[in-house]
């Protein structure tokens, strides 16, 4: 795709494919309530006061060699082969399944600038993962080839640059809020009503908001090809680098290391509509071998891999 493909291009090129975007969640039926409102006026209220803590481990004597903690409950039950590529099974029912089986996903809310300058986008991405430190790493899946390219892959296919905000609780609903299938050239700044601030080393926006963010920068895109429709491009990866970050003062340890969990209290997307809080959590310390083996925890157990797979 070339870089400057502009939106009115992108129409003209392939008119169905930039409007079919507005239908995509009435097709997918994401949404399982047919009075959304009326189910969650029958809830409880969201808890301000679940503080963020820690609990032990379901069995903290846990011993090498025992296995699940479910006393074996787990291994009664049968499992279900799928074929993703089944005759008959639609994309959706694999997006489906993938969305709410890989939970909880952290979110990748992406603030991206057209080349231009006139355009800006700012788009929440649960295709979104850390993969490197050293480098900084980061990859974005988009739905979709360059030909139907969404905007925020559109503007980082053209200027290479981005920033990625962790949604916290605090802007859950402003956050959601820039996923309206608004028409096109409306601001998801001022539909969300969140604050854009200046970054030091690319051109879009960062969320004020956000306890954490990261200035990005594209390194490489692969697109990817359906597997059941040869020829239609159904995903681009991309992977970008963090060249900066910004951390909340009060969110941050004085070596500049650690970010509180219990400050930055991130969403997680889970399956359908729903997302998750981290408000309780366990530690558990990495095993060292050789002192397993001189409390004689190891004994009977240390078999080859051929054998014991």
């Amino acid at each position: 795709m070339p870089a400057n493909f502009g939106d009115d291009e992108q129409r003209a090129h392939d008119p169905p494919a930039h409007e079919h975007r507005l239908d995509q969640e009435s097709s997918i039926k994401r949404n399982p309530h047919p009075d959304f409102a009326k189910v969650e006026a029958s809830r409880p209220d969201w808890s301000s006061e679940d503080a963020f803590h820690f609990t032990k481990t379901k069995q903290p004597g846990w011993k090498l060699g025992q296995g699940a903690n479910d006393n074996g409950e787990s291994l009664k039950k049968k499992h279900i082969e799928i074929d993703p590529y089944e005759e008959g099974r639609p994309a959706t029912s694999n997006y489906k399944l993938l969305i709410s089986g890989i939970i909880p996903r952290p979110i990748g809310f992406v603030s991206t600038r057209s080349a231009d300058g006139t355009s800006t986008n700012l788009s929440p991405f649960s295709y979104t993962q850390v993969i490197n430190h050293d480098p900084p790493l980061f990859t974005i899946g988009f739905a979709g080839g360059f030909a139907n390219a969404k905007d925020t892959l559109r503007n980082l296919a053209a200027t290479k640059e981005c920033s990625i905000n962790i949604i916290s609780e605090h802007y859950l609903e402003a956050a959601n809020a820039t996923s309206i299938n608004a028409p096109y050239g409306v601001s998801e700044w001022t539909l969300s009503g969140l604050t854009p601030e200046e970054c030091r080393d690319v051109k879009c926006s960062r969320v004020k908001e956000a306890v954490f963010s990261v200035e990005g920068k594209l390194l490489s895109t692969q697109e990817f090809e359906s597997r059941q429709t040869p020829g239609k491009k159904t995903g681009v990866l991309a992977i970008i680098e963090g060249v900066r970050f910004w951390v909340r003062e009060d969110a941050i340890n004085e070596e500049r290391n650690i970010i509180d969990p219990a400050i930055l209290r991130p969403m997680s997307r889970l399956g359908g509509i729903m997302y998750g809080r981290t408000t309780e959590v366990v530690e558990i310390p990495r095993l060292d071998f050789a002192e397993k083996e001189e409390e004689k925890e190891t004994e009977g157990l240390v078999k080859s891999k051929a054998e014991a797979q």
